[in-house]
């Protein structure tokens, strides 16, 4: 479960749209580069987590998402517009820092998902 105090606050939000990538640097010191596909496919939205658990939808096809718009929302959370037309998922500074902390179990957690779901993602060219 998450937090819901805001323990930890972003000092700097930054998009690099030509490799997909959304720096976050906290007020700690912690460094997070999230893939724009990662963040698509944990979106805290209820369109990708559900309602509850068991509920979530597994995303498929996101491998050259972009991110076209972060909006702040108040001083807790950003609401990032994806290229898809997605952008109903806030991303609280806790939650970002929480997919930071957790980014490479998350991401092998995903790839399983998608094999036992008989997806295969396919890299963008360049991508190891």
């Amino acid at each position: 479960m998450i937090a819901t105090a805001q323990k930890h606050r972003p000092t700097d939000i930054r998009l690099h749209q030509k490799s997909r990538i959304l720096e976050v640097i906290f007020d700690n010191g912690a460094e997070f580069r999230l893939p724009c596909e990662f963040l698509r496919v944990h979106s805290p939205s209820a369109e990708v987590q559900g309602h509850g658990a068991g509920q979530e939808t597994l995303q498929v096809g996101k491998e050259r998402v972009n991110i076209k718009e972060i909006e702040p929302v108040g001083a807790y959370a950003v609401k990032l517009h994806f290229d898809d037309g997605h952008n109903t998922g806030l991303f609280s500074w806790e939650y970002l820092y929480h997919i930071g902390q957790n980014q490479e179990a998350m991401w092998q957690a995903y790839l399983q998902r998608l094999a036992e779901a008989g997806h295969q993602r396919v890299a963008p060219a360049g991508e190891a």
